[in-house]
């Protein structure tokens, strides 16, 4: 699932297509949002807040999508044969003279008024890559990482409800770089540990962000997601993979046994 730091690239790259010119073909293939007519309306910006985007109008109504499991928008020059969005995978398009934007196998689609944009976020926790995040957002996100206190840091930092934006590559490489067994209760962390943990998966998502915008796409080594077996850089113990949540909801858990070994709390 894209995480954070894909939805905030996928943000800029949609506000720098068509922010400033009007729409000149506009698609929702959405049941609950097909009537809809967005054409003529001039895209003002789209934000990321966690996993969400939110593509805001000069009408005062905002296009929500998130993107799941394999969702993804593309943008390519309008006239191009890509531009012309004939794939039934695709669930939006988005058109200026200029550019296109198209929306792949899109999760979840809603057109609100952007003044309701609560409705969609208010069950969130902060957004570990929002501008107020060391400010405001990192006390409230600490508070509701050890609310449960029972559960296991692994689960807790997949919680949208505790952070949004964290998914299975940076809740897994934010543990590996803190050393911390990834089954450790929430409550057994000191406040410092909490911030600290917290602190680092903003750094490493915003690293992602910056690697991104260089090159085009979000891609940095990683240590421990996606390697299970093979050696790990810093100790050469291959590297384990165990399980968050309970079946459907489990989620993959890259892990060194060595470096990131239970300690007595």
């Amino acid at each position: 699932m894209p995480e954070g730091d894909v939805l905030r690239l996928t943000a800029e790259r949609l506000t720098a297509a068509l922010r400033g010119l009007p729409l000149v073909r506009a698609e929702l293939r959405w049941p609950s949002a097909g009537a809809a007519n967005l054409t003529g309306a001039t895209a003002l910006e789209t934000g990321a807040y966690g996993k969400h985007l939110l593509t805001r109008l000069d009408d005062g109504r905002t296009l929500h999508t998130h993107l799941r499991m394999e969702g993804l928008w593309k943008v390519h020059r309008t006239g191009s044969r890509d531009a012309s969005a004939r794939n039934p995978a695709i669930r939006a398009v988005l058109a200026t003279d200029a550019w296109t934007a198209t929306g792949w196998h899109l999760g979840m689609l809603d057109l609100l008024r952007t003044h309701d944009e609560h409705r969609i976020l208010s069950g969130l926790g902060p957004d570990v890559l929002g501008a107020d995040f060391p400010t405001t957002g990192l006390p409230d996100a600490v508070g509701r990482l050890v609310r449960e206190p029972d559960r296991p840091l692994c689960v807790a930092l997949l919680d949208q409800r505790t952070v949004a934006g964290i998914g299975t590559i940076w809740m897994a490489e934010s543990l590996f770089a803190r050393r911390l067994f990834p089954w450790t209760p929430a409550g057994a962390l000191t406040d410092d540990e909490c911030h600290d943990l917290l602190r680092t998966a903003r750094r490493l998502m915003e690293r992602s962000v910056a690697v991104g915008r260089a090159r085009g796409l979000a891609a940095v080594e990683m240590h421990v997601h996606g390697r299970s077996g093979r050696p790990c850089h810093r100790c050469g113990t291959p590297i384990g993979v165990g399980s968050a949540n309970e079946k459907p909801y489990e989620r993959p858990v890259f892990w060194c046994s060595t470096c990131q070994a239970p300690t007595p709390r």
